[in-house]
């Protein structure tokens, strides 16, 4: 039987380290654990943020607004549609697609939204934004809704 007359801690102590340090756990800011967030919830925050911005019409490509009509017949309302995040440890890159209110200026509207996911994001998640990509896929034209309601008030052509 063996005695050991070193602790761990004192071999440790008389050991020299080599500049090498222990690897660094994620911890928050005053070292009392990490605080993750997940994709959806970053999703979501952009998606409440560019839905504030004038000349904005909807969110997602048309299969998407598709199935968010549906979604929201049901008093479902999905406020990640068109919007996906890639998030990091400290950063996030955003990809929207979007629906422009007609006669609003494209780019303008785009800005917009833009610098609004900016804000949000780094103020409410608390990460840094690297980039915000906005994919534009329609105009809205608001005589098209008033096409479709004449349409459902005419009576059929055939019986």
């Amino acid at each position: 039987m063996t005695t050991q007359t070193q602790t761990p801690a004192t071999v440790a102590a008389k050991t020299p380290s080599a500049g090498v340090a222990a690897p660094a756990q994620p911890k928050g800011k005053d070292g009392r654990g990490a605080t993750t967030v997940d994709d959806a919830v970053v999703a979501k925050i952009a998606g409440i943020a560019i839905q504030e911005i004038d000349g904005v019409h909807a969110l997602g490509g048309g299969a998407a607004r598709a199935l968010g009509t549906l979604r929201e017949k049901v008093g479902q309302k999905d406020l990640t549609q068109g919007v996906s995040v890639e998030v990091g440890q400290t950063q996030v890159a955003v990809d929207v697609t979007l629906v422009v209110e007609y006669p609003h200026p494209l780019q303008d509207v785009a800005d917009r939204a833009r610098d609004a996911v900016y804000t949000a994001i780094e103020d409410l998640v608390g990460m840094e934004v690297t980039e915000v990509n906005i994919t534009i896929t329609d105009i809205h034209v608001p005589s098209d809704d008033a096409d479709a309601d004449d349409d459902a008030d005419q009576e059929p052509r055939v019986a």
